[in-house]
């Protein structure tokens, strides 16, 4: 069990995938994504096992829920800056959203 403070302790935020090009150089199928979480936040990059659930014209323009607080992390030749949330189910992957369109950047809690 986690409390309170711990759950406060992360970061997740809307953001809209403006972005979204094939990464061949991983062992399992992704994307590399550039999300727009607002003016406050700025763009950041992350990559996705979502090829099984989506195309990419699917994902242009989609807002999303990512964890920002993370460390960066290399994946392959890429610095990933954020994760994506989504519900696994094997090795396909559901993105988190919110259900109408909002601000990006607002705060999830």
């Amino acid at each position: 069990m986690i409390n309170w403070s711990d759950f406060s302790k992360i970061d997740m935020r809307v953001g809209t995938i403006i972005s979204v090009n094939d990464f061949p150089e991983v062992r399992n199928p992704a994307y590399k994504l550039e999300i727009d979480f607002g003016t406050e936040l700025g763009i950041r990059k992350t990559s996705a096992q979502i090829t099984t659930v989506y195309k990419k014209e699917e994902l242009l323009g989609r807002q999303i829920v990512a964890v920002i607080n993370f460390p960066k992390k290399q994946i392959a030749n890429f610095m990933s800056e954020c994760l994506v949330l989504g519900a696994v189910d094997k090795k396909d992957v559901t993105l988190l959203h919110p259900g109408l369109k909002v601000a990006n950047g607002l705060k999830i809690s």
